[in-house]
C-alpha cells in the first residue's frame, strides 16, 4: 500500500527523574500518548475496519484500554473483556479518544496519592494490586496494544512513527 499520509516523527523514549515511581510513570504516559497520537486522526470507517482476522480494529483498541485504565486505577467492575474491544458505532473517533484521555487524567489523579509502589491502588471494594503491579500491567498492556496500533495505522494509511 503507497502511503497517503505524512511519516510522523519518532519520539523517543521519555528522560525520566531517578526514582522508580517516575520511571515508570514517564513510561507509561509515554506509551499511553503514543496509543492515542496513533487513533486521533484515522479516518473512518477505518478506524473501525478489522485489519486481522482476529477482528481486532484501531478503533476498539483505544476503546478497550480506555477499560483497563478505569478498571486498573478505579476498580471498575468489567463484566465482558470482550465486548470492549468494539467501540460504539455512534461514538466518533475524537469521543473514543476524549474518553481515553479522561479514564487517564482520573488515573494518573489516584496515582499522584501514592507515594508508596509496594501499596495497594486506593480503590473501592475487594482487594486491589500494589500500585508497582499496577503500573507495570498498564505498561505491559499499552505497549502490546500500542505495537497492534503502529501495524493497523500503517495498514489503513500507511502513517508510521510514534
Amino acid at each position: 500500500m503507497a502511503s497517503t499520509a505524512p511519516r510522523r516523527r519518532d519520539t523517543p523514549p521519555p528522560r525520566t527523574g531517578g526514582t522508580e515511581a517516575e520511571t515508570l510513570r514517564g513510561f507509561l504516559d509515554y506509551l499511553r500518548a503514543s496509543i492515542a497520537a496513533k487513533v486521533e486522526d484515522a479516518p473512518e470507517p477505518q478506524v473501525r475496519t478489522a485489519g486481522v482476522p482476529s477482528g481486532t480494529n484501531l478503533l476498539g483498541l483505544l476503546h478497550h484500554l480506555t477499560y483497563v485504565e478505569r478498571a486498573t486505577f478505579l476498580g471498575e467492575r468489567v463484566t465482558d473483556w470482550p465486548g470492549t474491544f468494539e467501540a460504539p458505532a455512534e461514538a466518533t473517533v475524537a469521543e473514543v479518544v476524549a474518553g481515553y484521555r479522561e479514564a487517564v487524567e482520573v488515573a494518573n489523579r489516584v496515582l499522584d496519592d501514592c507515594a508508596d509502589l509496594g501499596a495497594q491502588v486506593p480503590r473501592p471494594g475487594g482487594k486491589a494490586p500494589s500500585v508497582r503491579w499496577a503500573l507495570t500491567h498498564m505498561i505491559e498492556e499499552t505497549g502490546r496494544h500500542a505495537g497492534h496500533a503502529d501495524i493497523l495505522r500503517e495498514q489503513i494509511d500507511g502513517a508510521t512513527g510514534r
